[in-house]
């Protein structure tokens, strides 16, 4: 009885511990907190490998969508002279507009994963045949797939996967929205007939339809952005207003109105590497305690149609991989520009004097960076070793700054307040507070995270330092495959008007004067003084761009 007592105690001292590291007046002493768990330096290795093929492999196995892939890559690709299937295989590609099973993923801009796995850990012990943030998962034989954290959380830059940075041009909204519509034409039996799914398949494939009814949908403003949160919100209006939002016929058909049904509350997927060096979460840092990655499975999981108690059931049993994905997550690191650029391309004189610059506009809200031009002993360092970062001094505790830029994304959190009635949300620490403006963020890698602000809404660093009313009301948009064509290295993004890739006409035209894509803000006593007049010179701005890049 002692033993078990003295066991009890082991075990609620260090819950107790971990969530004193998530609450929202714990303040973290050092530069940053890659290893919040604490995690010995003999294991530390072990859980970032684990946890960077969770972020790739989604583990939660109960999640609400779970399809079966062999009778749908059947229903995609199966050629027959029977024309009722011919004509249930045309209308899901019409739906998706596909030929291929593959081409529905990179439709919805998962990636190749690279041809070696130093960046990238592969999942299994070989290069997968399937694409980056396409998590397959065999349970008891049957081949089933769902989508993992890569999928909206690692991006293309110049030909390379990037895990841990947004994806520019994420679907995974609209990929629900597309999957909901092709479910209206599915019907068992005939599925079974035309594909030959097993009673295991149908089972799987009928769950997640049927969760799917529980949850709420809303097409992102332009591609690019991403609506996750107001899907969220939603799919909570869909179910009953209790502790475990259980799922509701009644609501599911007639779901409570909410501000988001038509008000927009886009933003841009977060990157992983200024995780370690905030203590509230999202743009808008309106979660403001909490393990960040339980708070996101317990929001992928509500945005999926999960049962909460199934869910709750999951995090218990996990807390292994949880932690494995928490340590993984915050260890990531920026890009550095000296990677893809050669490291002369930072002008010497420029890049100091935009460190002063700096130092004196924005310091105060994004934080202080040394670098190592500063420490004597790199004094005699290559100039590629000298723009590095020596030390970041981000701002403690992390604050929350209104700047005048669009409101909608931090106005619409206040829909998702009702996430605090949740058990796993008390159970967790998990609270949410919205706020009257947005994180200043860190700044490390800012040079890979064109587009600019929450909203995408700026297109380069050029852009962000001219006065508002000046800045481009529309732009092209475009992956950056080649660094010579499809980025403005001066600028630090898209490059604009008749410098973009002609083949970018084709794409979507980011429309600033559209609810909720404004590009005001972020200038005025920035770089204007008190009394409104312009701070900098051009030939300022550009040794400011030129500084920033190194960061």
């Amino acid at each position: 009885m002692i033993f078990n007592f003295m066991l009890c105690f082991i075990f609620l001292s260090g819950a107790l511990a971990e969530a004193s590291v998530w609450a929202e007046d714990y303040v973290f002493s050092g530069e940053s907190r890659p290893n919040p768990l604490n995690v010995s330096e003999l294991q530390i290795d072990d859980y970032i490998k684990k946890g960077l093929i969770h972020t790739q492999k989604y583990p939660v196995i109960t999640t609400g969508v779970l399809l079966p892939e062999r009778p749908l890559r059947e229903s995609i690709e199966g050629a027959s002279s029977n024309i009722f299937k011919s004509i249930f295989i045309n209308i899901f590609k019409s739906t998706f507009r596909i030929e291929s099973f593959n081409d529905l993923f990179y439709w919805l801009g998962l990636l190749d994963y690279p041809m070696d796995e130093s960046k990238i850990p592969y999942p299994e012990s070989s290069r997968p045949d399937y694409l980056l943030g396409y998590s397959r998962i065999n349970i008891e034989g049957t081949d089933l797939f769902t989508m993992s954290c890569a999928t909206c959380h690692s991006g293309q830059l110049f030909g390379n996967p990037v895990l841990g940075m947004s994806k520019r041009f994420p679907r995974a909204n609209e990929f629900f929205i597309k999957g909901v519509t092709a479910s209206k034409y599915y019907e068992s039996t005939v599925f079974k007939k035309f594909t030959g799914a097993t009673e295991d398949e149908l089972f799987y494939l009928e769950r997640s339809l049927k969760n799917l009814n529980a949850v709420g949908l809303k097409m992102p403003q332009v591609i690019g952005l991403d609506t996750s949160l107001a899907q969220v919100a939603l799919s909570l209006n869909k179910r009953e207003s209790d502790e475990w939002a259980t799922q509701s016929d009644h609501f599911e058909h007639s779901p409570r109105p909410d501000v988001l049904d038509h008000e927009p509350g886009d933003s841009k997927p977060a990157v992983w590497w200024n995780l370690k060096y905030k203590t509230r979460w999202l743009s808008d840092g309106s979660v403001v305690s909490g393990n960040p990655v339980v708070t996101n499975i317990l929001w992928n999981e509500i945005g999926r149609g999960s049962d909460l108690k199934e869910l709750q059931n999951w995090i218990e049993t996990n807390d292994q991989k949880i932690k494995e994905l928490t340590t993984a997550i915050f260890s990531i690191n920026a890009p550095r520009i000296e990677n893809y650029f050669k490291a002369s391309s930072i002008d010497e004189n420029k890049a100091l004097a935009g460190e002063k610059l700096f130092n004196n506009a924005c310091s105060k809200c994004h934080g202080t960076y040394t670098k190592n031009w500063s420490v004597k002993d790199y004094d005699d360092a290559p100039w590629a070793e000298r723009i590095k970062n020596y030390k970041v001094d981000y701002p403690k505790p992390t604050k929350v700054v209104d700047v005048g830029t669009d409101p909608y994304r931090y106005t619409s959190m206040k829909s998702l307040e009702k996430l605090n009635r949740l058990k796993i949300s008390k159970d967790y620490g998990v609270v949410i507070k919205s706020q009257k403006g947005y994180v200043p963020p860190p700044l490390v890698g800012v040079w890979a995270r064109w587009p600019y602000l929450h909203n995408n809404s700026i297109p380069n660093l050029c852009a962000l330092m001219t006065p508002p009313d000046e800045r481009p009301k529309t732009f092209l948009m475009g992956e950056a495959i080649d660094k010579n064509k499809d980025f403005d290295f001066e600028c630090n993004g898209y490059p604009l008007d008749f410098n973009a890739p002609l083949s970018w006409v084709k794409n979507e035209v980011y429309q600033t004067e559209k609810k909720g894509l404004s590009n005001s803000g972020h200038y005025k006593k920035i770089f204007t003084d008190k009394k409104g007049n312009e701070k900098f010179t051009q030939d300022e701005k550009t040794s400011l761009i030129q500084f920033m890049q190194t960061l």
